[in-house]
């Protein structure tokens, strides 16, 4: 496991930066370097007072395979997300109540993240899954002449995949 920082919740308290005994934190940059970070050391994730830094796993385990009933169903459920989303931000950004746009606002992030937890559930776009190799192989197939097309970063993408 090695640290990362949300660097939208850091506030730069910067004590990371003391208890960190390879200095792998950087504040400036918002940048860990997982070469350096002690695997499952946590002192940054304990010393960090906004919570910004938290660890992650090198390797993931492989995904589960899920029914396509239950594929369909998480994924019915992320467009019903999606839906309250849409709905929630309509209102934050209609309202004058400072409450309501607070509720609404938090209800907007709430449905986002759902919906990308129940899209990584169903499969879609998981690093690890050959769902995810399959779409970058199609798009370099596809746009071999398009010359705004990033061909050689899906390459690259590809090989550390």
């Amino acid at each position: 496991m090695h640290a990362v920082r949300n660097i939208r919740l850091c506030t730069k308290d910067c004590i990371c930066l003391f208890v960190c005994p390879t200095g792998a934190t950087d504040t400036e940059t918002g940048q860990i370097d997982a070469s350096k970070c002690l695997d499952g050391c946590r002192l940054c994730v304990d010393a960090c007072p906004s919570h910004a830094i938290f660890l992650l796993p090198k390797n993931y385990a492989p995904q589960k395979k899920k029914s396509e009933t239950t594929v369909d169903a998480l994924r019915e459920l992320a467009k019903s997300k999606a839906r309250q989303e849409k709905l929630a931000q309509d209102l934050s950004d209609t309202t004058e109540d400072p409450i309501i746009k607070q509720l609404a606002t938090t209800l907007v992030r709430s449905n986002r993240i759902l919906q990308e937890d129940l899209h990584r559930e169903s499969g879609f776009m998981l690093p690890q899954s050959s769902t995810t190799r399959e779409f970058l192989k199609e798009q370099l197939e596809k746009n071999t002449e398009e010359k705004d097309f990033p061909k050689e970063a899906v390459q690259r993408l590809l090989e550390l995949l």
